[in-house]
């Protein structure tokens, strides 16, 4: 039987710390990339060409993590359509964020929020699950945030999605350990990327033992250890990469 092709799936692949992770797990581990977006088709095409220049190849695939029809529908297509590939690596990276006192939220922007992160995780895991059981190895990491390990002002919803989504990696991790399918979380601290663009790394850097923000990068690379071999006998784990500001 011919050696099936082996991908690393990453959710919010098209900026930010989901690009770095693409390129870095396509660079260090020779993944093929499959790289989800929701709506930014520019930037997600030029993230394939920069796979592509490596040698390897990235399949795009356009889909709202926080909808379960729509997010079934697209795994299963390409699945399909590439019945010799099989994806090893899962990245649980979407996610945003609708910051705000939570005594002026409203609950659109509370269930968007949750939406995207748990559903989010829920939708797009429980369609790789499988494969990765049957074929006794997998990697799954999920990016969720400071914010849900001690809590943010101004970011209840976020708090409460990524906490639950850190509560969820220490179970599911208990559950399909001995099929050697590891499940564990990366959460960052202050990175420059989208997300804090708005906010002022000479004010908030003063918090942080290493006096700056993170790199996309940074995060990659540990994304990219927990992905590897190297990894083997981690599990359940939940890994702070914040620069010191909270451990």
């Amino acid at each position: 039987m011919p050696t099936k092709k082996k991908y690393a799936l990453v959710t919010g692949g098209s900026r930010g710390i989901g690009k770095a992770i693409c390129l870095q797990l396509a660079l260090d581990l020779q993944y093929h990339i499959l790289l989800n977006f929701h709506s930014n088709t520019t930037a997600a095409e030029e993230v394939k060409a920069q796979i592509e220049k490596l040698g390897l190849s990235c399949d795009l695939l356009p889909f709202d993590v926080s909808e379960k029809e729509q997010t079934d529908l697209a795994i299963q297509q390409w699945k399909n359509e590439n019945p010799d590939a099989h994806i090893e690596v899962l990245v649980n990276n979407a996610g945003i964020t609708k910051d705000g006192l939570f005594m002026f939220s409203n609950h659109e922007d509370w269930h968007n929020v949750v939406k995207t992160s748990l559903d989010g995780f829920y939708n797009v895991t429980q369609n790789v699950l499988k494969d990765m059981l049957r074929s006794r190895y997998g990697r799954i990491i999920n990016i969720v945030s400071i914010s849900g390990l001690k809590g943010n002002p101004g970011q209840v919803n976020y708090s409460a999605a990524k906490g639950a989504v850190v509560a969820a990696t220490k179970a599911l991790a208990q559950e399909i350990g001995k099929r050697k399918v590891t499940v564990n979380a990366v959460a960052p601290g202050f990175i420059n990327s989208d997300m804090t663009k708005d906010i002022s790394e000479e004010k908030f850097k003063e918090l942080i033992p290493l006096n700056r923000f993170g790199e996309p990068r940074e995060v990659a690379n540990l994304v990219t250890f927990l992905a590897s071999e190297k990894s083997s006998y981690i599990t359940g784990e939940v890994i702070n990469i914040n620069g010191g500001i909270y451990s």
